[in-house]
């Protein structure tokens, strides 16, 4: 079924749209070019973002006093209109939502259509089930036409575990008859060296998403560095306090900036109290249980066979999808 792009407002006549004013920072009551530059600094590039952004961590990123963090911020909200809005305003948003194929039929219909613009979609599993082999396919696909599933954009992949293969961008470009040059030029990719490192490359994507038109964000894996720095009991609530401030980062940039889908991995570990069924489970705990919007377990089938079960999403179903890992990438 062919796809196009969807600009959708809460006022859906065309003349709405094109009367529209568009606000920047320059235009808060109040805000000179000192507070602008400390809030592009801290990586707080428009109206939307500064609306949503939390006041404690605005004055402690930007450096601004409370009252001046609280009259900027209400005023950013008072043009955003951020209020309540009819419900079916935002069901005739999502029935317009495109979304980014996986190559996979079958994991797509787990899906409803591919990987969601908007939302947070966790991949998580044991070593060699797919996961980050979905996240190279994804780079490829989110540069594709409407029409193939694709997002239009480009990609952005933060490696927190050295797992980036061009070359196997390089063959999943080529299976789908793509300028592998340009396929690679379109992907940038942080490499992050610790969990602090990891979490400031997320910070400072917002700088960067509109100019190279990023439509996807990858974290491969989010926990990684956390669970090797992090060791102990005693440094477990320091650990998850960091984790669910890392991924509301990334949350948040799903609603300020149009069409963005972020995929993330996660590994997986034992329970060793589990004596029937599988004792594999997420790492995370309900920090991440909770902030991941979708969240798919994958596991290995026969052969290049891997299934992907359904296991949390607010509108899905559960259910599984056997998908291949071939040569040429994701498919059926």
């Amino acid at each position: 079924m062919a796809k196009k792009k969807v600009d959708l407002e809460e006022n859906s006549s065309e003349d709405a749209i094109k009367t529209e004013v568009k606000y920047e920072l320059k235009d808060l009551p109040g805000v000179g070019d000192v507070t602008i530059k400390k809030l592009k600094d801290a990586g707080i590039i428009s109206i939307k973002y500064l609306a949503i952004y939390p006041i404690a961590k605005l004055m402690e990123k930007a450096g601004i006093g409370e009252k001046t963090a609280q009259k900027i911020v209400k005023a950013a909200q008072d043009i955003e209109k951020m209020g309540f809005k009819s419900a079916d305003i935002i069901w005739e948003k999502r029935k317009h939502l495109n979304r980014l194929t996986t190559s996979s039929h079958t994991l797509d219909e787990l899906l409803i259509g591919g990987l969601e613009p908007g939302a947070l979609t966790e991949f998580y599993g044991e070593y060699r089930t797919g996961k980050t082999q979905i996240a190279h396919q994804l780079c490829v696909n989110v540069q594709l036409p409407y029409e193939e599933g694709g997002l239009e954009g480009n990609a952005l992949y933060i490696d927190s575990e050295g797992t980036f293969r061009p070359e196997r961008i390089v063959q999943m470009a080529e299976a789908k008859d793509l300028d592998h040059n340009q396929v690679l030029r379109n992907i940038t990719v942080g490499r992050a060296y610790n969990s602090d490192h990891q979490v400031l490359l997320a910070q400072e994507a917002s700088k960067i998403i509109k100019e190279k038109n990023i439509k996807l964000i990858v974290v491969d894996s989010i926990i990684g560095h956390f669970r090797s720095e992090y060791v102990g009991r005693g440094t477990l609530a320091t650990r998850q306090q960091i984790l669910n401030t890392h991924i509301h980062d990334l949350l948040r940039l799903t609603e300020i900036f149009d069409e963005l889908a972020i995929m993330i991995t996660n590994q997986v570990s034992s329970k060793p109290d589990v004596f029937y069924g599988n004792p594999t489970t997420h790492t995370g705990g309900h920090i991440m249980a909770h902030g991941a919007t979708i969240r798919i377990y994958l596991r290995k089938g026969k052969g290049e066979q891997r299934v992907a079960k359904m296991v949390d999403a607010p509108h899905l179903p559960e259910g599984e999808a056997v998908f291949s890992i071939t040569d040429g990438g994701i498919n059926d």
